[in-house]
């Protein structure tokens, strides 16, 4: 499979699959699983294989929803792509974690991020403001920004698959850089999460789902949290009722915690490794963090089988909206074709 067909396919299943979770993001997170099943089951949308209807409901976002769909709507699961894209233009493979740092002053709006990453940028503001202009080192510790309660929520998570994106069959590296970036905000699971996404997304470029998932997670700690997570999606795969037995695993948790949502992404993923729709839809249709495990799916969905069905595709017409500094939208040829000059880039010398 050549990069440009495959980062073609991990933008589109990416943009495709948030797009799908959006509209349900609130209602899912705020109101629970049974509220999401009643919308869907009442618009017909039950099993989801399409694009959410519209009913009205002042607690869905319309704008993503089937027949108003007429770009890709901005999203901080899209803003965090794109970001690191720029981040990797920029400083390649040395990036570190005060080159995240610094570029979220620069180009995230404090207003589009949310509980860890959010706690991150305020300690930033209150600690650090000061030396970004002049491009000096931090005069505190880093570690301050990730000593937040929600760092082992799913924000590095979300952040992280784009980095296995441009190194295929490198996953050990792959993780390495999503780690660098996850703690800026993240700990424990919170960064094991962001490791095991982006090195399954490298693994996939050269391996088969099943034993790409197996190689992604021998890279986690065997006894952590993310790695126990990783199991239990793989040993519910196939089983329909996979998502409620993760719901209930840990119910405990909050619906953008890490683990939760990684049992079901892996679930999914390994439930439907043929049909995208299907992997897409069980895992918004399953709750919790219905557009960034959408996302996350469809992404890698995209890495694993290298082509998106167009019925996906057609509706957001190839604009893709970005919340970051100066970039209301960008078209997909334009992220396809600077991913791919990326992977050019860092491919090893032959």
């Amino acid at each position: 499979m050549s990069a440009d067909t495959r980062i073609r396919a991990a933008w589109e299943g990416r943009v495709s699959g948030c797009q799908l979770g959006k509209p349900v993001e609130l209602l899912s997170m705020r109101h629970g699983h049974e509220e999401l099943t009643g919308y869907l089951r009442r618009a017909g949308a039950l099993p989801l294989r399409d694009y959410v209807p519209d009913l009205g409901d002042e607690r869905i976002d319309g704008r993503c929803c089937r027949d108003r769909l007429v770009r890709a709507e901005a999203d901080d699961d899209l803003d965090y792509s794109l970001l690191a894209l720029e981040l990797l233009e920029e400083h390649g493979l040395d990036l570190d974690t005060v080159d995240v740092a610094r570029a979220w002053l620069r180009r995230m709006p404090a207003g589009r991020t949310y509980t860890a990453e959010r706690a991150a940028y305020t300690t930033l503001l209150a600690k650090g403001a000061e030396w970004f202009p002049e491009g000096a080192e931090p005069g505190f510790d880093l570690d301050e920004c990730a000593a937040n309660p929600y760092r082992e929520w799913i924000g590095a998570q979300i952040r992280a698959d784009f980095y296995g994106w441009v190194l295929p069959g490198r996953p050990a590296e792959a993780a390495a850089l999503a780690e660098r970036d996850a703690r800026l905000s993240h700990r424990d699971a919170g960064v094991d999460g962001a490791r095991f996404v982006a090195a399954l997304g490298a693994a996939l470029a050269v391996s088969p789902l099943v034993p790409a998932v197996d190689e992604a997670l021998s890279l986690l700690p065997a006894g952590g949290a993310a790695a126990e997570a990783v199991r239990l999606g793989q040993e519910l795969a196939g089983d329909p009722s996979g998502g409620e037995a993760i719901r209930d695993r840990y119910a405990e948790l909050s619906p953008v915690h890490t683990v939760n949502n990684l049992a079901l992404v892996v679930w999914s993923l390994l439930s439907h490794p043929d049909d995208f729709g299907a992997a897409i839809g069980e895992v918004v249709a399953a709750g919790l963090d219905t557009d960034c495990n959408g996302a996350t799916v469809g992404a890698l969905w995209g890495l694993h089988r290298g082509e998106i069905p167009a019925a996906w595709t057609a509706p957001w017409r190839g604009r893709v909206g970005f919340s970051l500094a100066g970039v209301p939208e960008l078209d997909l040829d334009e992220l396809v074709d600077r991913t791919v000059a990326l992977v050019d880039r860092f491919a090893p010398a032959s």
